[in-house]
């Protein structure tokens, strides 16, 4: 697909939209049931009143909430809950701590999906009878290393891009969403008064009878929505238009598929699952191996919604300065397709060490769902506050936002009971996630608090004399510095430092640049202060957060466009061998502050800032990140103060 956007609805989009959103959800029949069942005696009370829980989980939670709501609080395209406090930050900026929550809860899900879902794919193995393929003892298989060899080469897919990890995938989705819909009709046609489940009081009846545990149902039925948040964090990949018509196949296949269960299920009332799987009781026998393979790949296509949700929570929360500015990669030229290297890593990391801990997938699933939940009560919050922005009813919202509360705190009351099972595990991650961001965004503001801005009008002299000064040597025709002033009239003190103090640097040209990262993901455009024709110029380029910051390259097409328009000359400084169609040399300087040991910073300041440098390492290189030619590069390191250490005073002795 070209950059045509896939925001349009097309055969493609839908397809990649199938392959890339709803690998998560589209295959939680897999378990769902056989969970909800678990050891239970089967009765019709259990089945109906599952199934209708079911039912109304993907009507009220994911069709109302997440389809028809969330979806809308796109930021010209972008969804996730970053996206969503984007739009809200400049009336309601306390929202952070909701934004900041939930994108953590996602991101520490995002670590347990992948291994769970390729785990319970490899482990389907072990259904085959012995001596199937070779005469393998498949029940007895250990499939980690399987696991593993599987996860890597999924990671490493990433590099290539969504829109070829989607088109790859949306066929095998399909397939596997049309196999759902055939199983399930079968199943429905055998018993087809499994369809009064449809009627909301046998899910009332059933959590309301004191002969099921009403925790374990809930947490069995809270797992067929857990793909949910997914669709609003890929939203910027695939488009809202070709999630809403894919969804409407998708659920369709989902409900007909659980239904084809209960019905199946209903001809063992009175009986126990004893190890069988309703999934696949649902095919013959004849095609039972073809079914595994089918669903083992599906399985590992389920991750993908969580890996490109990951990426793009991340570029969001760089945006927001609540992680260090990874090096974020654009693998195509479609919209919303990102490549974060650092991240892919450490999702392997974390994904691997999820194996090697918990080893099986039950086990896994004790870890699943708790850290979701609270994503989801987040995103309802932050919803209800974009609503009423928009100038929705209030008696209408408040209920609304009051049911999916209701719905979602029940469903992390349930999921709470398996914290010391494996929930702990997420939230540790969680948590970790939450330390990183809080420790980004606040040692960013006590460094940026002690920065000091000057008028650039106030060094117009200085900087003009210096240019001209041949008793110093050249340092660059061009001389640009990024300067974080946000004023185009402004500049950051220790630039002025740098060219004036540090070492003396005399240039035909000063360039200082300021970039502003707009709400809008593909502005690009620019701005010009013009200090002093022909020697000093402030530029102010405002591009959108999916835009490539290539810095070099814009500041040549200014420079270029300048010439043409007259706005600068350029003929007095060539020499007689240079070529008048180039525009000189390039020299950036990149200040980097480094804070003082003489800052005197209380204890958490002191953690925060420790943090805060240590995760500067694993950042990009800056010439990388603002598209920089590296052989034209110099760094300069300029210590800042907050507040110095009290010191004694020195006496001179006469």
């Amino acid at each position: 697909m070209s950059q045509s956007d896939l925001s349009k609805v097309s055969g493609a989009g839908l397809l990649i939209t199938l392959g890339v959103i709803f690998g998560d959800i589209g295959t939680s029949p897999l378990y769902v049931m056989s969970t909800l069942i678990g050891k239970e005696s089967i009765s019709r009370e259990l089945v109906l009143g599952g199934l209708s829980a079911v039912f109304w989980t993907l009507t009220i939670v994911t069709t109302i909430k997440y389809i028809f709501l969330v979806l809308r609080a796109d930021n010209k395209g972008e969804g996730g809950i970053f996206s969503l406090y984007n739009l809200l930050k400049r009336r309601y900026p306390n929202l952070i701590i909701g934004a900041v929550i939930g994108g953590a809860m996602l991101m520490a899900d995002g670590i347990i999906t992948p291994p769970l879902s390729v785990s319970s794919a490899v482990e389907g193995l072990r259904l085959l009878e012995d001596g199937s393929f070779g005469g393998n003892d498949w029940k007895n298989i250990d499939t980690m290393p399987i696991v593993i060899t599987i996860l890597v080469a999924l990671f490493l897919m990433q590099r290539a891009g969504t829109s070829f990890v989607g088109k790859s995938f949306g066929p095998i989705m399909l397939v596997w969403f049309i196999l759902l819909t055939i199983l399930g009709v079968s199943g429905i046609i055998a018993h087809p008064e499994v369809l009064q489940a449809i009627s909301p009081h046998h899910a009332i009846q059933l959590l309301l009878n004191d002969k099921y545990d009403f925790f374990i149902i809930l947490g069995a039925v809270f797992l067929c929505t857990t793909g949910a948040e997914a669709l609003y964090s890929d939203m910027g990949h695939c488009g809202r238009k070709n999630i809403r018509i894919s969804w409407a196949f998708v659920k369709i296949a989902l409900l007909v598929n659980y239904f084809g269960q209960g019905a199946w299920l209903l001809s063992l009332e009175g009986q126990t699952l004893n190890g069988q799987r309703p999934f696949y009781a649902l095919m013959p026998d004849w095609f039972l191996p073809i079914g595994i393979v089918i669903a083992s790949i599906a399985t590992i296509i389920a991750s993908q919604a969580l890996i490109t949700g990951a990426f793009t929570l991340v570029s969001e929360a760089i945006r927001l300065h609540l992680f260090p500015k990874f090096t974020v990669k654009y693998p195509s030229d479609v919209k919303g397709q990102i490549y974060i290297p650092f991240i892919n890593t450490v999702l392997l990391i974390g994904c691997i060490s999820v194996v090697v801990i918990f080893r099986e997938s039950e086990k896994m699933q004790a870890a699943y769902g708790l850290a979701i939940t609270l994503d989801m009560i987040m995103t309802s919050i932050l919803l209800y506050y974009f609503l009423k922005y928009r100038k929705h009813n209030l008696f209408f919202l408040s209920s609304l936002i009051l049911i999916f509360l209701s719905i979602e705190g029940t469903f992390l009351i349930a999921n709470l009971s398996k914290f010391s099972e494996g929930g702990w595990f997420t939230l540790l991650i969680g948590a970790i996630y939450l330390v990183v961001m809080y420790s980004t965004l606040k040692g960013g503001k006590i460094k940026s608090s002690a920065i000091k801005s000057e008028k650039l009008t106030l060094y117009r002299d200085k900087l003009r004399s210096l240019s001209r000064d041949t008793t110093l040597p050249k340092y660059a025709t061009h001389l640009i510095y990024l300067d974080k002033a946000k004023s185009i009239h402004d500049v950051e003190s220790p630039i002025i430092y740098s060219i004036l103090h540090k070492r003396p640097k005399r240039a035909d040209f000063y360039w200082f640049i300021n970039i502003e990262i707009t709400d809008e993901p593909y502005t690009l455009d620019y701005r010009i202060n013009t200090i002093e024709k022909n020697d000093i110029y402030k530029i102010q380029f405002r591009l959108g957060f999916r835009i490539e910051q290539k810095i070099s390259v814009y500041l040549r097409n200014v420079i270029k466009e300048m010439v043409e328009e007259k706005e600068i000359d350029l003929d007095q400084h060539y020499h007689a061998f240079v070529d008048k169609k180039s525009i000189g040399d390039f020299r950036f300087v990149l200040v980097e502050e480094e804070m003082s040991n003489e800052n005197n910073l209380t204890i958490l300041q002191f953690a925060v800032m420790k943090i805060y440098n240590a995760l500067r390492i694993f950042a990009g290189r800056p010439e990388k990140w603002f598209g920089l030619d590296g052989s034209s590069v110099s760094k300069e390191l300029v210590p800042i103060l907050v507040s110095s250490k009290n010191t004694h005073e020195l006496k001179r002795i006469r």
